[in-house]
């Protein structure tokens, strides 16, 4: 197994911004005025690039790059651009199914999005050869327990294809130690993942150089769970049950 550099995320710099109210009485301002000024400090709401993040692993601050790049796909993903609420139906289906079992296998929650993205739009099976909820290819699939033959593809199995996925899930992290640098391995594969890695002496996912589907990945993660969890910002109406569920857990 190869070694792999250790995964510093640039620390997200502490906002300095204050907001600043005066009233009457409280800090003397000259010993013949004694007329007194309160001041009053708010907190500044953080901002959407600060509150964003993926398994708890936040974006890097102060990046425009990352910034621009982070609103595009946002916008890629609202209403406007999709119009359609099939991810939020989608979503109110599976996660029921998905949810327990990510926690059984202590895999961080925002990994349910993974099968949304995957083929929550398209489905179906890829040029290559991928299919099911969790796109996993032929082989991947018999060596992490499924059945794929002519006659029965458990990578059309949510339940049983989920099981799969946080086994392999498990042992990338188990090779990268790191939630988002896992998300990218599992769209490109573990073997290249690592290549770039020493290739490129680098570990941050959002400084490395990867194709164009890899290099949106985690971003696309994060959109999808962004416009779950606040629909409406987006110009959607989604199903009660998820807007429910969503004020729950704020």
């Amino acid at each position: 197994m190869a070694k792999v550099f250790a995964y510093n995320m640039p620390q997200a710099a502490k906002s300095q911004k204050k907001e600043v109210n005066t009233t009457s009485t409280s800090i003397a301002t000259s010993k013949k005025n004694s007329t007194k000024t309160t001041i009053t400090i708010k907190k500044v709401p953080a901002s959407l690039m600060a509150r964003l993040n993926f398994a708890k692993e936040s974006l890097p601050l102060g990046d425009r790059k990352v910034e621009r790049k982070m609103k595009k796909i946002l916008a890629a993903h609202s209403f406007t651009s999709i119009q359609t609420n099939r991810l939020h139906r989608m979503a109110e289906e599976w996660f029921p199914i998905i949810e327990p079992i990510l926690a059984a296998y202590g895999i961080p929650d925002d990994f349910k999005y993974v099968p949304l993205v995957e083929s929550g739009l398209q489905g179906g099976m890829s040029p290559k050869g991928a299919n099911g909820f969790w796109q996993f290819m032929p082989g991947t699939a018999r060596s992490y327990g499924l059945k794929v033959n002519a006659k029965v593809d458990e990578r059309k199995n949510l339940k049983k294809s989920t099981v799969a996925a946080c086994k392999y899930i498990k042992e990338l992290y188990r090779v990268f130690d790191n939630w988002t640098l896992v998300a990218a391995a599992y769209n490109v594969g573990d073997n290249h993942m690592k290549k770039q890695i020493h290739r490129q002496n680098q570990d941050n996912y959002f400084k490395m150089k990867l194709n164009r589907e890899t290099g949106g990945y985690v971003y696309k993660l994060i959109s999808m769970k962004e416009i779950l969890k606040n629909p409406v910002r987006y110009g959607y109406h989604a199903p009660k049950s998820v807007l429910a569920e969503n004020t729950a857990t704020e």
